[in-house]
């Protein structure tokens, strides 16, 4: 078992390496380094606030789920952390490319992906028309985690994973 994650351990830094060092250019370094933060705290929060504060129903109420969504998905998050304390693609692999004031808490699970997705995930599930925005937009937060330097892919696709899960758990449990 142990060859098979060595093995799955060294694809996922070459794809790392691949969209953090052949994909840079200007245009993604200026876009990615501004749109990474819709899945920060302040961002994240503060969006949903305002359409729980200033929308009419039914959006107050979808505001209010993905506010509830995406508070409980950082449980999972903060727990993953301490029990599986992976250091940041950037502070590990040589000639990484990142930014201003990298992170440098544990790496494993992206929370900004979390939090993009399970802010995203609740207007996606009550207005499907909106996916067709929402769901690129997630994506290229959790990409740009990747291009930023600051997780592996496998970081941001348990971000994915538990973001969305906990939006969808958070709906069906919605009374």
């Amino acid at each position: 078992m142990r060859p098979l994650f060595k093995k799955l351990h060294l694809l996922e830094q070459r794809l790392f390496q691949w969209i953090n060092g052949r994909m840079h250019n200007s245009f993604l370094n200026f876009w990615l380094y501004y749109l990474t933060h819709l899945g920060g705290a302040t961002s994240a929060i503060g969006i949903n606030v305002l359409i729980w504060a200033l929308c009419p129903q039914p959006w107050r109420t979808t505001g209010l789920q993905a506010l509830t969504a995406l508070a409980v998905s950082h449980v999972p998050v903060a727990v993953a952390k301490k029990l599986y304390p992976r250091m940041r693609p950037y502070l590990t692999l040589p000639d990484t490319h990142t930014f201003r004031n990298p992170l440098k808490d544990h790496s494993f699970p992206s929370g900004h992906t979390t939090a993009i997705f399970a802010s995203t995930v609740p207007y996606m599930i009550a207005y499907p028309v909106l996916t067709a925005i929402l769901l690129p937009l997630a994506c290229t937060v959790g990409f740009s985690r990747i291009y930023l330097g600051l997780h592996y892919p496998s970081d941001v696709l348990a971000g994915a994973v538990i973001g969305s899960g906990v939006a969808a758990g958070t709906l069906a449990l919605w009374v």
